[in-house]
């Protein structure tokens, strides 16, 4: 039979964290529950159990008589640090479905759960079981209010699925997501740097993804950027700009990364769109009709014949809405997909509003001086 008491009367002790020990005795006596609980969210989390274990056997002996009394989240968090001890997946996973049957009825705490069963399954490389999980937390997690930590850590699960099965496109958006629900002071520095890689990675790989300003903006790059991967941020830039002329002089650097490499024609491809819809961003709405002549001298292509083919496949991406006039072989372009700027496109647009700003000035005094009576009325 469990005796708390005396469990907490042999750690006392022992030495080993004995002060600690009493003052959970303390709180426990005095039946403080709340108090007792903020206690044992930082206790568990002592170096000394990541080295010499013991938080199967605290849960057993001391959390389990009054985890019924405490917030159900709070005690998700509990278990999320005590499973990490078990080294068997199956008995972890085992050991969380029981805390789901006791959590189940705060949709937090069961979807913190289930982000730890989660992880588990992709360590058993059970991915079907992982996909379904993830999609029944997310159903569940689309009815909550506001965002909390438990978002951060579902998006690092689904981050961490999308990754495994080399979904590119999909491991982009929540990992973006899981750094935006995060306090980035909880992870260690070469996480982030981990993460920081990966996404630069997704974001040149993915298929669909062609708005780079996000992650550029993002201060986990900064891990990048004093580290031997700085490279990888030149390219970020250079393919947000459309910078045909800067990706191949970074190409020393890419051609020695296999994924890359690999993917050189995906990359032309993707960065010769991108250079379409930079120089259209450049040019002013009226001023948006590019013969393919110049389209093939900005985008480097070695053919004229392949514009029209590059302007089809921008079209069918929505990343661009206009019109081929295949006889004058000019492209009118009425729209360019709306992204998140740098700073030297936020200074492009100012100089375009500043046109535009002239414009309607001149607009403005031609007619006050060619109607005059009908401002006056």
């Amino acid at each position: 039979m469990r005796d708390p008491r005396a469990f907490l009367a042999k750690k006392s002790s022992e030495g080993v964290l004995a002060d600690q020990y009493v003052t959970l005795q303390q709180l426990y006596e005095k039946r403080l529950w709340h108090e007792l609980t903020v206690e044992m969210l930082t206790f568990v989390k002592n170096d000394h159990f990541q080295q010499n274990g013991g938080l199967v056997e605290l849960y057993e002996n001391f959390l389990e008589d009054f985890e019924h009394r405490i917030n159900l989240l709070s005690l998700a968090e509990l278990i999320a640090v005590i499973v990490v001890e078990i080294q068997d997946s199956t008995q972890a996973i085992e050991f969380i479905e029981k805390a789901v049957e006791k959590v189940k009825s705060k949709p937090e705490a069961k979807i913190l759960c289930q982000v730890g069963i989660g992880h588990l399954y992709l360590k058993q490389d059970k991915n079907d079981e992982a996909k379904k999980l993830i999609k029944d937390a997310q159903t569940a997690l689309d009815k909550l209010d506001g965002v909390s930590t438990v978002h951060g850590r579902f998006y690092d699960l689904s981050s961490a699925f999308k990754a495994k099965i080399c979904n590119f496109n999909e491991y982009y958006r929540d990992a973006l997501r899981f750094l935006g629900c995060m306090d980035l002071k909880t992870l260690t520095a070469e996480d982030l740097k981990g993460r920081a890689l990966r996404l630069a990675m997704a974001a040149l790989l993915g298929d669909e993804i062609y708005n780079f300003g996000e992650l550029l903006q993002h201060e986990v790059l900064e891990y990048l950027k004093t580290a031997e991967h700085s490279w990888l941020v030149d390219m970020l830039y250079a393919f947000n700009s459309g910078n045909i002329q800067r990706f191949q002089e970074l190409r020393p650097h890419w051609k020695d990364v296999v994924d890359l490499a690999q993917k050189e024609t995906e990359l032309i491809q993707k960065i010769s769109l991108l250079c379409l819809m930079e120089m259209t961003f450049k040019r002013k709405s009226t001023d948006r009709s590019l013969p393919f002549s110049f389209i093939q001298k900005e985008a480097c292509l070695p053919d004229i014949g392949q514009v029209e083919h590059m302007v089809m496949k921008a079209l069918s991406l929505g990343l661009i809405k206009g019109t081929i006039d295949e006889v004058e072989q000019v492209v009118h372009i009425t729209w360019v997909q709306p992204r998140v700027l740098d700073k030297d496109q936020i200074k492009t647009m100012r100089n375009l509003l500043g046109l535009w700003g002239e414009k309607v000035k001149s607009s403005v005094y031609m007619v006050e001086e060619q109607a005059p009576e009908l401002l006056v009325n």
